[in-house]
């Protein structure tokens, strides 16, 4: 599908991800759309998001694109009126942050599994006309050993298992790993330490992550939007590297040292996006893993041999550090 006409629902539509889904989407690459609905708590972020967007859209009157909507999505009564004008819902709203999510467990379940579920309930209770539903999901969700990624991986099941009871919407979700630079990633966080002088803190020189680009989460939402279908799973084929070679790239010839300090609380040594038991299920479609569903609601899916036999994790097939440095200078945030 694309999106010609349609008003597109974006929850936590201020954060990183949120942000670079509308500057993408106003580029008309995705067809020519009625309305964006942004939809966060964060009053301050949307003040700031609704300047730059006027900055960047001269030959429009910001109001007649983009809608700035207040209120929470574990809250249904603030998200079900927004809920009932979306042809398209992407759910970029969450708590990510592992220490935090283990320190307020509760917290993580009201915003990722509550919130999510009150997506479905409003489309099933009020039998609204949304064409697709599309959810975040992380690498943290595969296999999870914290909070973050249990409810993550719950949030996956929840909004497919809406396609048991909702004919008329696909509900389907994308899972990557880190995105380069977003709020919160360590990248700003090495940034800081660099520029303070050091040193450069790391949990562990083992830790691996996978790696992505803000432009290249948003190209798996669209492709998710593109061709996917209900119940899938979309993982994209991503390189990964070791954060210790991150910060030794981003020191370059500075004389600033490397201090390991622990792991965190809920932190993984190595990210896992399929596990062995979904790759008995996944396939391969345009460069991407399709995880197939494991419930009854799908046109056939299941006339593939599985492209992988062995999970797929960032603890395997390192980029180089030259291919790191082009990566981080591809992306703007390496001289």
């Amino acid at each position: 599908m694309n999106l010609d006409g349609l008003t597109v629902l974006i929850t936590g539509g201020t954060g990183s991800l949120g942000n670079a889904i509308v500057r993408r989407i106003m580029t008309g690459e995705m067809g020519k759309i009625r309305k964006i609905l942004v939809f966060s708590r964060d009053e301050l972020k949307q003040y700031n998001m609704r300047n730059q967007a006027s900055e960047d859209i001269r030959t429009f009157a910001i109001e007649d694109l983009i809608e700035f909507h207040i209120g929470d999505i574990r809250l249904y009564d603030t998200l079900l009126p927004v809920l009932r004008r979306a042809d398209v819902v992407i759910n970029a709203a969450a708590l990510k942050q592992v220490p935090q999510c283990e320190f307020f467990p509760y917290e993580a379940v009201r915003t990722n599994i509550i919130g999510p579920y009150n997506i479905v309930r409003g489309i099933r209770e009020h039998r609204l006309d949304v064409q697709k539903v599309i959810t975040i999901s992380t690498d943290k969700a595969c296999k999870p050993v914290n909070v973050m990624g249990m409810t993550k991986a719950l949030q996956e099941r929840l909004l497919l298992a809406g396609n048991a009871d909702v004919a008329d919407t696909d509900f389907m979700a994308v899972r990557y790993g880190n995105v380069i630079a977003s709020r919160g990633s360590v990248i700003p966080y090495f940034k800081k330490q660099i520029e303070a002088g050091g040193p450069i803190t790391i949990t562990s020189p083992k830790m691996t992550r996978f790696l992505l680009t803000l432009d290249r989460a948003v190209d798996v939402v669209f492709e998710a939007l593109r061709g996917g279908q209900r119940g899938e799973i979309l993982v994209p084929q991503v390189p990964s590297a070791r954060i210790i070679d991150i910060a030794r790239v981003m020191i370059g010839s500075r004389d600033i040292e490397i201090e390991e300090i622990g792991i965190r609380p809920g932190e993984k040594i190595d990210e896992i996006l399929l596990s062995e038991e979904e790759c008995l299920r996944t396939s391969e479609r345009n460069g991407y893993y399709v995880i197939n569903t494991i419930l009854p609601i799908a046109k056939s899916t299941r006339d593939f041999e599985p492209v992988r036999t062995s999970e797929y994790t960032s603890g395997e097939d390192f980029i180089s550090m030259e291919e790191l440095t082009e990566l981080l200078v591809g992306a703007g945030h390496l001289d």
